[in-house]
């Protein structure tokens, strides 16, 4: 195994509130702190384990929201209580991977950082470990905005999607020539019937100096709002000062913010097994069904002329479908979800309607 370079990062970002995920994902409890797939362990477990085969384990932080930093800690005893990085607000990825950079290249000029999501599947570790050394490699040499790019299967309209040159400029490290976030359905159609598109998969390397010099260039009143503030970080000052800071920061995310703008981003193609975990149809695709399609979590769900579900259930609870085919069905202690599967796009438009008309104790 190659020995662990002590100026490699990462930043896991943890923050979200996974409402795609709801009902199991609630506010107080997101997806990212719950096994979503009956492995025993928890998606920031995963992500956190997954990076410690090749990252200094002082060198991994994870960024999330105030709220949530007791779950880290108590999910991850073994990080560093000072890699635990609070955000005071939600204000998308790009103030949250300004502050980490800033804070990582206050400690370590040198550093080269991935900054990735907490809450993604990746079934084969060894290519993924192998891909995110190359990227690491390359980006401590040039200054390189580098994503890590996934071969699409299907016109989705949840992903950006990166065109590249054909040319390599380096092992297996191309230029992106376009950087299309999120496309309508008929751009996204033609994007995967040309060929030469792959999905943003979300994981982005860099070195410190690069990303912050495109921070400067591309979102300057935000960045200027972290320099001014530099002495402080890594300090006991730091905790009040990146309060006031994110009170005046746009919420935008990095994809917008640097990726579609910047003239330096490179793609590496990938291929270890990626899913964004971002909907119940994507957990269906990854657990076992049975004869009939059905993808079943619970002891005790009965299903009588039913196929293709997703249906999640607390093990002490009986419950029997008689008659759904491609439904999404979710029971937990105080809600109970029955969705078309086609549907779940919607998910996050019925939890507004909920948090409308119920408040917010349902959520």
């Amino acid at each position: 195994m190659t020995p662990l370079n002590n100026h490699f990062y990462v930043a896991i970002m943890a923050g979200g509130i996974g409402s795609r995920f709801w009902p199991y994902s609630r506010t107080d409890y997101p997806k990212q702190f719950l096994d979503m797939l009956n492995t025993g362990k928890t998606l920031l477990q995963w992500t956190y384990e997954r990076f410690a085969q090749f990252i200094p384990p002082n060198n991994i932080y994870v960024v999330t929201h105030n709220a949530y930093a007791d779950l880290v800690a108590e999910q991850l005893p073994q990080l560093p209580k000072a890699n635990i990085v609070g955000e005071p607000s939600r204000k998308n990825t790009a103030p949250c991977v300004d502050y980490i950079s800033h804070k990582i290249s206050k400690k370590d000029p040198k550093a080269s950082i991935i900054c990735a999501p907490a809450d993604h599947l990746i079934m084969d570790g060894v290519s993924f470990t192998s891909t995110c050394l190359n990227a690491l490699q390359f980006v401590e040499k040039h200054s390189a905005l580098v994503t890590l790019g996934i071969k699409p299967t299907r016109p989705d309209t949840g992903y950006g999607y990166i065109q590249f040159e054909t040319e390599q400029v380096a092992d297996n490290v191309y230029k992106v020539k376009t950087f299309t976030e999120k496309p309508n359905l008929e751009l996204a159609k033609t994007f995967l019937k040309s060929g030469d598109f792959l999905w943003n998969a979300g994981i982005f390397v860099w070195n410190a100096r690069s990303i912050l010099a495109a921070f400067k260039t591309h979102l300057p009143e935000m960045d200027e709002l972290f320099v001014n503030e530099q002495a402080a970080l890594n300090t006991d000052a730091e905790a009040e000062v990146i309060e006031r800071i994110y009170s005046q920061c746009t919420n935008i995310s990095i994809d917008y913010g640097i990726m579609e703008k910047a003239d330096n981003v490179y793609v590496i193609p990938s291929n270890f097994g990626w899913s964004d975990l971002g909907t119940w149809a994507s957990a269906y695709d990854n657990l076992d069904k049975d004869e009939q399609g059905n993808a079943v979590q619970g002891k005790n769900v009965m299903l009588v002329e039913a196929a293709n579900n997703m249906v999640k259930a607390p093990h002490d609870k009986l419950v029997l479908l008689q008659g759904l085919d491609d439904y999404i069905v979710i029971d937990t202690a105080d809600v109970l979800l029955v969705c078309k599967k086609e549907n779940e796009q919607q998910i996050k438009e019925y939890v507004s309607e909920v948090k409308r008309h119920k408040g917010d104790k349902y959520l």
